[in-house]
């Protein structure tokens, strides 16, 4: 099957992936993968290696704040408003909305619109990552070097613990 006939989110990612340069096409998986551990299963790797996207309603201003962090990571919403502001939960709705991309395929690159991204510190531990791809049976691999460089977005720690 080719890109043209993916859903929509699909085809967005693989055309910013291209766009920038990265080297790794988005990958169709045969499976959905809504949660880290549906990811690693289906690729065979840690779950830890998986590039998880959290997004957050940041209160001043109504932004989404997109975290991506370890699959074995939890975020720690106190770190991540010490970084960008108060946050709020964010319902599938706002992060449609806000990321183009329903929950179970928000990707760290081609996005909607703006929004505020941070990197967790701990994606570091690996040398190869998988984020999704606009759509739950969509995948892409990278570095965490990369994923700096292809959001711009700032590493810091966001997590904590287990």
């Amino acid at each position: 099957m080719d890109i043209d006939s993916r859903p929509e989110g699909f085809r967005r990612v693989a055309q910013a992936l291209a766009q920038l340069g990265h080297a790794h096409p988005p990958r169709w998986l045969d499976v959905a993968a809504r949660t880290s551990q549906e990811a690693a299963d289906a690729l065979g790797v840690v779950v830890g290696q998986i590039a998880k996207s959290v997004v957050f309603r940041r209160k001043s201003d109504d932004a989404a704040v997109l975290v991506i962090t370890s699959g074995d990571r939890r975020v720690d919403e106190k770190k991540v408003a010490a970084l960008v502001g108060a946050i709020g939960r964010a319902d599938a709705a706002f992060v449609k909305a806000k990321t183009g991309f329903t929950i179970g395929g928000v990707s760290p690159v081609g996005h909607a619109g703006p929004l505020v991204a941070l990197i967790d510190r701990e994606l570091f531990r690996f040398d190869l990552i998988w984020a999704a791809a606009g759509h739950p049976n969509g995948v892409f691999a990278l570095t965490p070097a990369d994923l700096e460089h292809l959001t711009g977005a700032p590493v810091a720690d966001v997590t904590s613990g287990r």
